[in-house]
């Protein structure tokens, strides 16, 4: 089994400086792209409504999640409550939009991860991280100190800060991203982010030179590296052809891509015409040979 990255960071005594830096962005953050520029550390909240703690809405065993990740005891999920991004479109819009769950501190975020662990999961996978970086990484060395080895996952929206995935460098084993829009219209009417594109594809390139391709051991068990998620939007608004040739060119040609057919009007976007249904099964088919012609090599293994 291959050492998860963090523990080398935490022999060498350099996790606790990560944990600095990050929480000291808090003062003024600018941790997302928002840069809200608000002083989290005193409670203030700004786009992601999330003050000097963590709120959490649930942790379990996932099985939903991609193979290389489930096995066969589950990826270890942490879902966060709220967003940076807020999607309006999102399926888990209670969780994003509305803060479902609890606030947390540092010790309880450490238990969470520690009876993931117990349970058998075979890596902590924190769903929407972006905005509270920080209190991950406060209870990170604490369950480090009590054992925790297992492969961490960052789960993201693609909405990601390059200065704040650099003070992660060693700490995540996995990254896991979207990569949501191409045109910077569709990102700014479904997200209120016009700047979206510019930032994935910064957060990927960075995500790539730190975890390199996916790595799967033996059993088929995801150890390190990138896969990079993209939901299929009705009517093409996601330019999923250009997404893919990014990916192809610009990352490489063996980044694992799980192109999903899910979606479902929920949140909002029941109220917009370009995405108020569900994808259609020639819209599917269109993704995957976008994604065939434009060179990938590492489709999701049901595709």
């Amino acid at each position: 089994m291959q050492e998860s990255s963090y523990l080398k960071l935490y022999r060498e005594g350099k996790l606790q400086d990560r944990i600095d830096q990050a929480i000291e962005i808090m003062r003024n953050c600018r941790l997302c792209p928002r840069e809200c520029k608000v002083d989290r550390l005193s409670g203030e909240i700004g786009h992601c409504q999330t003050g000097r703690k963590a709120r959490v809405a649930s942790f379990n065993a996932h099985f939903g999640e991609e193979v290389p990740l489930v096995g066969r005891f589950g990826s270890g999920t942490i879902f966060i409550s709220y967003c940076s991004l807020l999607c309006s479109f999102c399926q888990n819009f209670e969780i994003s939009h509305l803060g479902e769950g609890r606030e947390v501190d540092p010790a309880a975020m450490a238990a969470m991860m520690l009876a993931l662990m117990r349970r058998g999961c075979h890596n902590i996978n924190f769903v929407t991280p972006t905005h509270v970086v920080p209190q991950i990484l406060e209870g990170l060395i604490l369950a480090v100190e009590q054992g925790l080895n297992i492969p961490l996952v960052y789960n993201s929206g693609g909405y990601d800060r390059v200065d704040t995935l650099k003070i992660l460098d060693g700490i995540f084993d996995i990254y896991m991203p979207d990569f949501k829009f191409w045109d910077e219209k569709w990102a700014k009417r479904f997200c209120h982010a016009s700047d979206y594109r510019e930032h994935a594809m910064a957060a990927i390139r960075e995500m790539h030179r730190q975890v390199g391709d996916l790595v799967v051991d033996e059993s088929g068990l995801a150890v390190k590296g990138l896969l990079v998620r993209h939901l299929v939007m009705p009517r093409g608004v996601a330019d999923t052809g250009e997404i893919m040739k990014f990916l192809a060119t610009e990352i490489s040609v063996n980044t694992y891509v799980n192109i999903m057919d899910q979606y479902r009007p929920s949140g909002e976007a029941s109220g917009e015409i370009m995405i108020n249904r569900h994808i259609t099964g020639e819209e599917f088919a269109l993704a995957i040979q976008q994604a065939k012609q434009a060179g990938l090599t590492r489709l999701d293994s049901w595709v």
